[in-house]
Order: C-alpha cells, then structure tokens, then sequence
C-alpha cells in the first residue's frame, strides 16, 4: 500500500508541474531518482521564480532606511554599545528568518506584553508571511531613565506574503533597553533586550526632545505584523 501511495504523490506532483508548463524538468527530476520531495521543491522554487522579486527600497528614498551618515568602523563591537544593540536587532530578524520564532521572542524582554506571550501566540503573528528579512540602520544614540539605557534602531523589513505572494515593506524601529550598573541587576538584566517595535518615526530635529520620543516608543508594541 505504501508503494502505491508513493507512485500516486509522485503522479500528482507530475500532473501539478504539467499543469504549469514545467511537465519536463519534473519528469527529468523523476527519472533521475529524485524522490517526492525534492520534486515538490523544485516546482515550489519554480513557482517563486515567477513571483513578483523581493526589492525593499534604497537608503534615502521613500520607505527606505535613513542615508548611513558615516561606514561603521571596523573591529570589535562593544556588547554594551548602541552598536551591541543593533547586533541584537540583527540576530532577531534573521531568528525570524529561519522560523525560529521561540529563540527570537527570547530576545524581548520577559516582562513586556509580546515577550511574555506564549510560544504559540507569538508565532502567530507572522503566520501571514512566506518569507521574513531585514536590513538594519544605524542606532542612535544611547539614552539613560531611571537605571536604565535604551538605543532605538531603524529597521527596514520586508518579505512575501503567504496568502498571495506579494511582496510587503514597512519600516520599523526597535526600542532596546538594558539595566545600568545598578545594585541587584543581573547579567541578564544588563544585556539589551527588545522592548518594543513600532513603526519608524525620523529623529527630532532639536535633539533635546530625544528623551519624549524614546518615552513614547517604548508604549509601541505593534510589532511586525502590524499592517496598517
């Protein structure tokens, strides 16, 4: 009976790459000894092929990342540092990347609304999507309230939907937060954690009004789901 499963999986992969005007390069895959799911794949990698290319727009223009004001400087990076923090942000989209949703709601912290979510509740926010990447900005500054740090960094994400394999784009920026050297903090408390994504808000002019700003980001836990 399994045998006769297999052969009829294997003629339905052949009548859906018919179907689509690729009947040759299924039959070749077959007659190579290809097995059911290396078949599947290839009609899957063709069919996305044909999809409409993944192309976030460029640094500087609309719906893109801010124009880079100077190269990173080469070296190692200070875990501690606003760059330390982008690197976190960098880790946690492409965690999302892979689907490895419970290793990347480890980078929230705890105590927040989305990093205290249940495993299942917070895989489901990106259920709508195919594929999931990132390209990340340049941090800003380092902030300190209360015996605490926060970083906000820009980050362009970008992928294709499941439902219809359109491409999707937005910007986001994600608020970090870290513990000072503060009597009863452990090591864990002073590393950066996510604290909340919402969508990208350029710098004040007037760099007095940082403070506000990272104040009111920190209440912004859309998310990457958010669609409006």
């Amino acid at each position: 009976m399994r045998g006769m499963a297999g052969a009829a999986l294997l003629l339905g992969l052949v009548s859906l790459a018919a179907c689509d005007g690729r009947e040759e390069s299924a039959i070749d895959n077959l007659a190579n000894g290809a097995n059911a799911s290396q078949v599947e794949n290839n009609v899957r990698a063709e069919a996305q092929a044909l999809m409409e290319p993944l192309a976030p727009p460029a640094p500087g223009t609309p719906g893109g990342l801010p124009v880079e004001p100077a190269p990173a400087e080469e070296g190692a990076i200070d875990p501690d540092s606003a760059q330390g923090a982008a690197q976190v942000v960098q880790g946690y989209y492409g965690l999302l990347e892979e689907k490895r949703f419970s290793d990347a709601q480890d980078l929230w912290n705890d105590q927040s609304v989305i990093g205290a979510q249940d495993d299942a509740h917070f895989a489901a926010r990106f259920r709508g999507f195919s594929e999931i990447h990132a390209n990340i900005g340049s941090p800003a500054e380092i902030e300190g309230a209360a015996g605490s740090s926060f970083v906000t960094v820009p980050v362009q994400v970008y992928g294709r939907l499941k439902a219809n394999g359109k491409p999707w784009y937005r910007l986001r920026q994600v608020v970090l937060r870290r513990v000072d050297e503060v009597p009863g903090a452990s090591e864990a408390d002073r590393r950066w954690h996510i604290e909340s994504i919402g969508a990208y808000v350029a710098p004040p002019a007037d760099e007095a009004d940082n403070a506000t700003q990272t104040a009111q980001l920190i209440s912004a836990t859309d998310g990457l789901a958010r669609k409006h």
